[in-house]
């Protein structure tokens, strides 16, 4: 594995804390995007040698994981009148703790697991802190649209075990992937959109007043 393939990783990782660290969802919805542009960039660097399945996978993921799906959640915070994570279940510190706990239990694992390559020895641990990290985004915030970002997180950490095996997965399984992703958050756009406009609240906490 480049230098520049590590260094991609290693940003991946800045990026999940990120998110982890902040209150702010504009905030967020940039360290996914920018984990997004990390993400379009690594089918180039993993493996030795580029082909058209190399460029096409990372153009798509580029322009669906940096471009698309932001610009949704943009909009639907917009639409919702929403710029904090009022009610957090934890706070910014405890998230950070729990984040390099997984860290630690991504590459604790990892050393154990039967390696496909030493070109995907680092995608592994990689892949694991980002999808246990989306876990605890999900997990522990209340606001809808930042319960989204987790999903996006952790369907980036399975994105990321797809690149060890990227020369052998068919092209349409990883659309596949993408577009699935892309429903989800156009869908959820919508929920919040309209929870917000009937019950004046997007936290997901609320949902559980609700009675027929």
């Amino acid at each position: 594995m480049t230098s520049l393939a590590e260094l991609a990783l290693l940003l991946v990782v800045v990026t999940d804390f990120a998110v982890l660290a902040t209150s702010r969802l504009s905030a967020c919805i940039r360290a996914v995007a920018a984990q997004g542009v990390l993400l379009g960039v690594l089918p180039l660097l993993v493996h030795q040698g580029i082909s058209l399945y190399t460029i096409a996978l990372g153009a798509g993921t580029m322009a669906i994981k940096a471009g698309v799906l932001p610009w949704l959640l943009r909009r639907a915070i917009r639409e919702a009148a929403v710029r904090r994570e009022v009610e957090p279940l934890i706070g910014s510190v405890t998230s950070i703790l729990l984040g390099a706990t997984a860290l630690a239990i991504a590459f604790a694992v990892a050393s154990v697991l039967p390696l496909p390559s030493a070109e995907t020895s680092l995608l592994v641990p990689v892949a694991l802190v980002t999808l246990m990290n989306g876990l605890i985004v999900l997990t522990t915030r209340g606001k809808a649209i930042t319960q989204v970002v987790g999903y996006l997180m952790l369907e980036n950490g399975i994105y990321l075990f797809g690149l060890t095996q990227s020369q052998r997965v068919p092209f349409l399984v990883e659309i596949g992937v993408l577009l699935d992703v892309l429903v989800g958050v156009f869908i959820m756009g919508i929920v919040v959109f309209h929870i917000n406009r009937e019950f004046d609240s997007i936290s997901a906490t609320r949902l559980s007043e609700l009675r027929e």
